[in-house]
This record gives C-alpha cells, sequence and structure tokens, in this order.
C-alpha cells in the first residue's frame, strides 16, 4: 500500500459513474455508493452484497441487472458496506432500515460493449510500455539520505489491481491461498472466532474451507489451532488434546513469557493454520500452502493450563537480502499491551546471535512501517542519550543489529541528521527528549538476551532443494 493512501481504501482507475436519486431499498445494486447511519453519523458506503434477511440468500446483483421483485412486500435486504475512507475492518452486513434514500446515490456507469475492445486494447499497450521503458525505477536503484528522508516508497507496498478472472486463475494456478484483497476477498466470510476464553471478531477475510465460512461462532484449539464449525466437535476435541503449547523448540523463558521456534516443513499443519488465522487480521497478507520455507516464532504467556499464543513471527530460512523477518502479528486480544515491541525486538536479538544485521521484509504496510519506525527511533535514541563520545552510523548499526538504511530512515524522520562544520552529525533536539523521557517512565517488555537458547541453525543444500 503507498504512504499516501487511507488504509483500507482501494485504489486503482478511476470508474465512470452516474449520481441519482432511490426511493426503495430494492434499487440499490451492488457497486453502488450509497449513504447509511453508522455510529450515530451518516457515513457512505460501497455496496459489495445484497442478501435476504431471513433466508440468508445471497443476491447477486449488478447495477446492469433488473431491479429486485418488490412485489412481496415483507422481504427485508441486508446490505453488506465497505465504508469509504475507512479500513475494511469496519465492514457489516446492515439492514435496509439504516439506508438514507433521501441523500442521492452514485451508480457505476453501464460498461459500454462496443468500447470494451477499445480499453482492452489500451491497457495492454500501457502494460507494455511500462514493462519496456526505461524510467520505472527498480528496487535495486540505490537510494540517497534525502531519498529516503522524503520518500517512503521503498518501505511501502505499490497498489495492485488485477481482474476477477485473473484472480481466479491465480488461486487455481498458483501455490498462494490469497493473492489478492481487491476482488474475491472484499467480504469477510467469518463472524467470531472463539479461542480459549477469548471471543474475537475477525477484521478480514481468511480462506478457511467453505464449509466453515459464515457459521455463527468458529472454534479454534489455541494449543494446535485445529479448527471447528461445532461446539460439540470442539469439546470433544479439546478433551483429546495433549498439547500444552506450540509444537516446536522452546528457545526462551523468562518469567511467564516464552516463544517457540517452529519449521515449516515439519509442522505443516500448525503453521498452515496459524496462517490461516493470521489472515483474519492482516489485510495485506499473502498466504502460501507452502510453509517450508519458513520458520516461526511463537510468543506465548503461560500459567497452570498451559503456553497460550499471543503472537508471532515467521522468518525464511534463506534470505538473499538479510530479512530477519517475513510476517509479524498480535492477537487483537492481546494488542495493545506492548507483545508488538517484544516481537520485534526478539527478532534482532536472533540477529545479534547470527552476528548479522537484519530488517524486516520489504515493502511494509503503513502501520507496519509505522511501528518499526517507531521501535528504531526509541532503540537509536536511548543508546545515543546514555553514549559518551563519537559514534558512527556503522556502529550503531553493529551495536543494534539495524541496517545502515533504517537508522537513517529512523533518524531522518526524527530530523535528527544536521550538517554542522563540513560534515553531517546526530542533534537530538527538546522534542525529541520530551519524548524520549515519557517513554523511560512507561513501563516496556524487555527482552533479556541471557535467557536465550539458540543457536542459528545451518541448513544443508539437500534441506534447501525445495525452497
Amino acid at each position: 500500500m503507498g504512504g499516501n493512501s487511507r488504509p483500507g481504501t482501494p485504489g486503482g482507475p478511476k470508474v465512470e459513474t452516474t449520481v441519482t436519486n432511490v426511493s426503495d431499498p430494492s434499487q440499490l445494486s451492488i457497486g453502488c455508493k450509497a449513504f447509511f447511519e453508522k455510529d450515530n453519523e451518516i457515513r457512505q458506503a460501497e455496496i459489495l452484497s445484497i442478501r435476504d434477511k431471513a433466508m440468508r440468500n445471497n443476491i447477486q446483483r449488478t447495477a446492469e441487472d433488473v431491479p429486485l421483485d418488490t412485489s412481496n412486500s415483507k422481504i427485508e435486504y441486508e446490505f453488506y458496506l465497505h465504508y469509504v475512507e475507512f479500513n475494511k475492518r469496519l465492514d457489516e452486513w446492515v439492514s435496509d432500515s439504516r439506508a438514507r434514500l433521501d441523500k442521492p446515490v452514485v451508480f457505476p456507469k453501464k460498461k459500454n460493449k462496443g468500447s470494451h475492445g477499445g480499453s482492452q486494447q489500451a491497457a495492454r499497450e500501457k502494460r507494455r510500455k511500462t514493462n519496456t521503458g526505461g524510467s520505472i525505477a527498480t528496487a535495486t536503484t540505490p537510494q540517497t539520505p534525502d531519498a529516503i528522508r522524503h520518500d517512503d516508497a521503498a518501505y511501502t507496498a505499490p497498489q495492485k489491481n488485477i481482474s476477477k478472472e485473473k484472480e481466479i486463475e491465480k488461486l487455481r494456478t498458483g501455490g498462494s491461498m490469497a493473492q489478492s484483497t481487491s476482488e474475491v476477498a472484499r467480504m469477510k466470510n467469518l463472524n467470531v472466532i472463539e479461542m480459549g476464553q477469548y471471543q474475537v471478531e475477525p477484521w478480514y477475510f481468511s480462506p478457511y474451507p467453505l464449509e466453515y465460512a459464515h457459521t455463527p461462532i468458529l472454534y479454534i484449539c489455541e494449543f494446535c489451532l485445529c479448527f471447528y464449525a461445532n461446539k460439540t466437535q470442539y469439546s470433544r476435541h479439546r478433551s483429546k488434546c495433549t498439547l500444552q503449547h506450540p509444537p516446536g523448540n522452546e528457545i526462551y523463558r523468562k518469567d511467564d513469557l516464552s516463544f517457540f521456534e517452529i519449521d515449516g516443513r515439519r509442522q505443516k499443519t500448525y503453521c498452515r493454520n496459524l496462517c490461516l488465522l493470521s489472515k483474519c487480521f492482516l489485510d495485506h497478507k499473502t498466504l502460501y500452502y507452502d510453509v517450508d520455507p519458513f520458520l516461526f516464532y511463537i510468543m506465548t504467556q503461560r500459567d497452570e493450563r498451559g503456553c497460550h499464543i499471543i503472537g508471532y513471527f515467521s522468518k525464511e530460512k534463506e534470505s538473499s537480502d538479510n530479512y530477519n523477518l517475513a510476517c509479524i502479528l498480535t492477537l487483537p486480544q492481546y494488542q495493545r499491551m506492548g507483545f508488538g515491541r517484544s516481537l520485534m525486538q526478539f527478532s534482532y536479538e536472533l540477529s545479534k546471535a547470527e552476528g548479522k544485521v537484519g530488517s524486516p521484509e520489504k515493502p511494509l504496510s503503513d502501520l507496519g512501517l509505522l511501528s518499526y519506525r517507531t521501535y528504531w527511533s526509541e532503540v537509536l535514541v536511548d543508546m545515543l542519550v546514555g553514549f559518551d563520545g563519537e559514534i558512527s552510523i556503522d556502529e550503531l548499526s553493529h551495536m543494534t543489529s539495524f541496517t545502515v538504511q533504517d537508522i537513517m530512515h529512523a533518524l531522518f524522520s526524527l530530523d535528527a541528521i544536521r550538517y554542522y562544520h563540513g560534515q553531517h552529525c546526530i542533534v537530538l533536539s527538546e522534542r525529541v527528549m520530551e519524548a524520549h523521557e515519557r517513554f523511560k517512565r512507561k513501563k516496556h517488555r524487555k527482552i533479556d538476551s541471557s535467557c536465550l537458547r539458540w543457536v542459528p541453525k545451518v541448513f544443508t543444500q539437500a534441506e534447501l532443494r525445495y525452497l
């Protein structure tokens, strides 16, 4: 996602529209934008699906279809809405009584079949120019500090728009379980997830099997991550499940916090279930059936019943770009407690044990970039405040295992790089120092490197053959 777009706002080419007034909810169609009541406010929303409220049958309609049959006045409709300029996690089913028909409705203009071939030709021509043009910036282009300072493009993902036909073809021929969130996966397919003592409402679509979709509650075992649509089946599984922690090696333990390392090749079922669960809360995650190339590090909290999963991050076994993290998630029931920062810190502790510098996999989502930039800044400022003497960027990189590019990005975001007497120096402003004092007054979970029991894994060519 680009750095200038709001989360959950779909991007892409502009679509021609017509604005009109309607008098009945049955005149609304999929793709139109109408106004609905939400939290005592009136918000514009795009209709993604329509269904019969009583029968819960989806009515797949577009602007090109004839209006719904209104002969039966008892029929009530529900609309699945995406609120314009709001995150997709707020998408929901609403009744037709919340529609504000006194305001204009924006309908997508019907496609002209005669000009369809011309638009396809124009699209092909545009793709040809993009593929052959010499002015397109590439990922290998070196960035200057000024470019890092003013441009977040290297850290955030570009928008990608693919048609529904290409999406389905990718799902059929590729190994991905979900390639795009713009076409097939625009609607949430789960209502509530129950894990242990918590019930959580999913934020986004996740490609669970069809028979588990749209059930009132999806039950997930918090130790093995097996999922069930029926409470009785889940209770029977819990009575027989012997796991009390993730199926891997415990490599860290301090107080009630533990980390487990899991090889995707050895525990395929668990890791695939973990990816399905994480997709419920990560809009831009791409899932793969093949989890062999990854190691998963599960953070858990211990009590008398076992080790309960809090979050995780994954890491490639062999990364040509020295990425120390591929995907990171803290489950919603444990968010805003400092666990996300602990996951980031632990990934860098592993990099220190390997004797390498590391960085999260690019591109980052906008929220991921914000979280990492905050973490980098806090660590660097805390180190610089307590340091006496001169220090270089390379020395900071060696001490923190941050890459030079990430350090420069964080320092420029703090406006801490100044030019003085013919050389660049680091200057911490009063605003930065005040923020540091507020940070020090808060209690933060810290990873104790002395409690880490881990040796970097060395994989043979045979083990990496199919990666």
